[in-house]
């Protein structure tokens, strides 16, 4: 079994029409429904227990990247990630740690979660 990696996904989308801004709202909405969750406005993470989940993410989110948009994902042990650093303003904060529970998707509108 691979060990537990942090996936980082980071973007720029164009905003400028009315199209642009439907199609940066639908991909954010995918990257929320595949599990990822908001780190800074165009970043987002995800926590993997195993690092072959990573392939069966690649696909969505290559496939409905809008024309123009610059998406990059980089995999981070959960050790690499661990080690940075986070600041709110000039007061050093605690970087988030790998999630304490397991969640399980219903549907996109329903979730359901269950700790251990």
């Amino acid at each position: 079994m691979a060990d537990p990696v942090w996936l980082l996904l980071m973007f720029d989308l164009p905003v400028l029409t009315k199209e642009h801004r439907r199609r940066a709202t639908q991909y954010r909405k995918m990257i929320l429904d595949l599990g990822f969750s908001q780190v800074q406005l165009s970043v987002y993470s995800k926590y993997l227990v195993n690092a072959s989940g990573v392939r069966s993410l690649l696909s969505p989110i290559r496939d409905l990247v809008p024309p123009q948009g610059d998406v990059r994902m980089l995999k981070l042990t959960d050790e690499q990630w661990a080690s940075t650093y986070r600041y709110f303003g000039a007061q050093q904060v605690p970087i988030e740690g790998k999630p304490e529970q397991l969640g399980l998707f219903i549907s996109p509108t329903d979730r359901v979660e269950i700790s251990f």
